[in-house]
């Protein structure tokens, strides 16, 4: 899938979320599902020279050379339904435990997702490495000035990965067997539609957008009316 078609998958899947999302209030919701967001397009930094890993020049292009040596190559290793999650979870984990750390993944959550949904912002800031840089680290330092701990970043993490790789599963291409695919490079192809098709820009990237947009609104109202009822009873308890 297109990298915009990702990003929205993950903000509608972060936004259908927010009920069970480990996050409070409402900066916690924003981060929630702009990391979801920004991290289903994690999987394609295997590919060097590509345009979401040169979103911060040669810090995002050089690292993401090494990623797609580790992973075998475009579509291989990051793209494996069951190891992907579990291992780009479980770095998440040791970075959460940090501030830096914490601070650097949650602007590669933002910075992917800006790189990505592009055609929706004005100006071109997003695309230049310095506005990017700026834009990623800024709303990552404001959103976690405003959070206890961001504890909840393996999640996040996890579920945007999962996200890019059921998205791909539905194309031509396809994605590797998952761990098998180590052994004999085997992939599963779900579907015959092509990146790019008219059926992915004009349907399933309207629908994203929709539900990402739809389900925000419904579940921001609702935690806005729960929460209070659930404050009186615990303070009767």
């Amino acid at each position: 899938m297109l990298g915009h078609s990702h990003a929205l998958s993950g903000l509608a899947t972060g936004a259908v979320t927010l009920p069970w999302a480990p996050v409070q209030g409402t900066v916690g919701q924003v981060a929630w599902v702009a990391a979801v967001g920004g991290f289903a397009m994690l999987p394609d930094l295997d590919q060097r020279g590509a345009t979401i890993s040169r979103m911060w020049g040669p810090l995002s292009d050089v690292p993401s050379g090494v990623v797609g040596t580790v992973a075998r190559g475009h579509r291989w290793g990051t793209h494996d339904a069951v190891l992907a999650p579990v291992v780009f979870g479980f770095l998440a984990l040791l970075a959460s435990g940090w501030y830096w750390s914490s601070l650097l993944l949650m602007a590669v959550a933002i910075g992917l997702a800006l790189r990505a949904l592009h055609f929706v912002i004005p100006g071109r800031a997003e695309n230049t490495v310095i506005g990017n840089l700026l834009l990623s680290w800024g709303g990552a330092w404001l959103l976690l000035e405003h959070l206890a701990g961001p504890l909840w970043l393996p999640w996040a993490v996890a579920t945007g990965v999962l996200v890019h790789i059921a998205g791909d599963a539905l194309t031509s291409h396809g994605i590797p067997v998952p761990v098998l695919w180590v052994v004999g490079r085997a992939r599963l192809k779900l579907s015959p539609l092509r990146t790019g098709a008219t059926l992915e820009k004009a349907v399933l990237v309207p629908l994203f957008f929709a539900t990402a947009v739809a389900f925000a609104y419904v579940n921001t109202a609702a935690r806005d009316l729960v929460d209070p009822w659930l404050e009186r009873l615990s303070s009767l308890g």
